[in-house]
């Protein structure tokens, strides 16, 4: 019967894998990799333009009342959002190889900037933007495409991935609910107290409550025809662009039938004659210049992840990929012409996005006629815009809010874990008590502290020989023999949080009177730093004045490195550490435990180790 030993196993956590990532050769400084949209044309054919017209044409016509329901959205005239769908389309695609990204404003930006006005008292009772507004609005912009084009830059795009898929889903959903919350009161025909403010979904919803017995019955069936009309469209005839024809629907409805039901609010017209350069106000920069910089890093941050995820998951599907820092660059350099030319933020549209790959687009050139098709319908709608109702319009930004809303998404990161569940209601909290540029960092930070917080806490496994000599785990009842060798598995990630925590584990273990030797294993540690190596000569201290050996086993060549230039190597008798063997990953541990037992009687041991017995069985 081989000696029978106590072996108390550390996991910290999990290890993270090392991922790989690919180098893009993204060159500025030639002229056809700058635009990637020449090498379009250099092979273009009339069957890639046919694919890619009938293909922007579907965009366009989706985007228009897009656009418009957006602006609506963040409290801007209408135009903003067309001319935001436009030049964000056009100037993304010239920097931009792919066709799985279509540039333009998006819920989640739309409803962050109108939390932006909200929380500096920019809005008034209408829902809409005042003047300061406006005047702002170019600094977030500009700000934002130059956090973007520096992302790119630095190639710091894959740092996303640190933002998890909870913070997304929970304030994707604060902004629904702000969306809808905002967009009641002109599908009721409301008219706010000018008294109430408005800055976030409890207020809207509070002074929504106090005016709801003034609501307007032909504002309620404008709606109510709009709503229906949409649900049937949806329902037989999804293919189609739906937005666009419910809005002509309501709009006609409307029209013919004013006199009977009651006229309701329309919108205003805009004069496309007029220029489109939006003006600078520096005094606006130098008033409000902190709020100005935290919402442009929160819209910044939200267009990186709404362009990327959706170009990465449009891109999987047809078994291709995007670039992430091209891609980063020219949402960038969409947004940077959305600043100077009276545009609204752009991201990566998912409706619009899925259109145009599912219409048949061939190349990123369908991206461009999108853009130019807006243009004309902006020169082209000019005074038609006022019939449309207001009502109908704030129905269909309804619908759109709702369909942000993901019950099977909520389900799972409020149920998977108890940290996701705690991240997600902390950003959904703060996504609508506070503001949603708030919420994002909030989610972040939340998330970030939970995770260290769990990377910090070891829990111990005893293992120990059975009666067949192998070595297994021991039940928490199972009787343990007074140990004279420990043989302890770090595992995870030992740096410097996790640090006190593995000192005072090991110092525990240390503590048996009956232990001589210490073995510890080390394959599975990963990125030890200063504050662990300190932890561990301090334990080697201890340990020494307990007249108690210790060996270090499955040693990889990197843990080598930092032990060997932090000294501590130098210190340690160099037949007490044993070094990983890839071809052999239980050797090291065997050899220590011989080691073990030559140090406790000075006889040579045979050692099973309950590794070898798995691979044997499964050979």
């Amino acid at each position: 019967m081989p000696r029978k030993f106590i072996v108390t196993e550390i996991p910290f956590l999990f290890v993270t894998p090392k991922k790989n990532i690919v180098k893009e050769g993204f060159q500025p400084f030639a002229f056809e990799q700058f635009f990637p949209l020449l090498l379009v044309f250099k092979n273009y054919s009339f069957d890639l333009l046919n694919a890619d017209c009938r293909a922007a044409l579907n965009v366009a016509l989706l985007a228009i009342p897009q656009g418009m329901a957006y602006a609506l959205v963040s409290g801007l005239p209408i135009q903003y959002g067309l001319l935001g769908s436009a030049v964000a389309a056009i100037l993304g695609c010239l920097f931009s190889n792919s066709r799985f990204i279509t540039l333009g404003p998006t819920n989640a930006t739309s409803v962050l900037l109108f939390g932006v006005f909200a929380s500096l008292g920019m809005i008034n009772q209408d829902g809409m933007g005042t003047i300061e507004a406006i005047k702002i609005l170019p600094w977030i912009l500009l700000f934002s495409a130059c956090f973007l084009v520096l992302a790119s830059m630095l190639r710091v795009s894959f740092m996303i991935q640190f933002v998890s898929r909870t913070v997304i889903t929970a304030y994707v959903t604060a902004a629904a609910c702000l969306i809808i919350a905002n967009q009641t009161k002109h599908v009721l025909g409301l008219e706010l107290d000018s008294r109430d403010t408005i800055a976030t979904f409890w207020q809207i919803v509070y002074a929504s409550s106090k005016a709801l017995a003034g609501f307007s019955t032909p504002a309620l069936i404008v709606s109510g025809f709009t709503a229906l009309s949409y649900i049937i469209l949806q329902y037989k005839l999804k293919s189609l662009p739906n937005v666009a024809i419910t809005l002509i629907l309501g709009s006609v409805f409307h029209f013919l039938l004013q006199d009977t039901i009651g006229s309701v609010q329309t919108l205003a017209t805009f004069d496309s004659s007029l220029g489109i350069l939006s003006t600078i106000h520096f005094e606006s920069l130098s008033h409000s210049s902190g709020t100005i910089l935290w919402a442009s890093i929160a819209i910044s941050l939200l267009c990186l992840l709404e362009g990327l995820s959706i170009g990465k998951s449009l891109a999987a599907r047809a078994g291709e990929r995007i670039q992430t820092n091209r891609e980063t660059f020219a949402i960038g350099m969409g947004n940077m012409g959305c600043s100077l030319l009276s545009g609204m933020p752009a991201s990566g549209s998912l409706t619009r996005s899925s259109l145009n790959i599912q219409s048949g687009a061939k190349t990123s050139a369908s991206n461009l006629f999108a853009g130019i098709f807006v243009v004309i319908g902006y020169f082209s709608l000019g005074s038609l815009v006022s019939y449309i109702p207001v009502p109908a319009l704030a129905t269909l930004v309804i619908f759109i809010g709702a369909s942000l809303i993901k019950g099977r998404q909520i389900q799972a990161v409020s149920r998977a874990t108890r940290s996701d569940a705690i991240t997600f209601t902390v950003t959904l909290v703060v996504g609508l008590i506070i503001s949603l540029q708030m919420a994002i960092f909030a989610g972040v930070i939340t998330s970030i502290l939970l995770f260290l917080r769990k990377v910090a806490v070891p829990e111990m496994v005893e293992y120990g020989y059975n009666e067949e000599g192998e070595l297994a785990a021991l039940s928490g009842k199972a009787r343990r023999p007074e140990p004279e060798v420990s043989i302890v598995h770090v595992e995870g990630e030992i740096f410097f949080a996790a640090a006190d925590l593995f000192y005072e584990q090991i110092r525990r273990v240390g503590e048996d009177p009956n232990l001589r030797v210490l073995v510890l294993k080390l394959l599975n540690a990963h990125h030890l730093d200063a504050t662990s190596v300190m932890a561990l000569e301090e334990l080697l201290d201890y340990l020494k004045e307990k007249n108690c050996h210790v060996l270090l086993c499955g040693v990889r060549r990197d843990i080598l490195r930092i032990l060997k230039n932090a000294g501590v190597l130098s210190r340690m008798n160099r037949k007490n550490i044993f070094p990983h063997t890839v071809s052999n990953p239980t050797l090291s541990t065997a050899k220590a435990i011989k080691r073990a037992k030559h140090l406790t009687s000075g006889e040579e041991a045979k050692v099973t180790i309950y590794a070898e017995q798995m691979g044997k069985e499964t050979k």
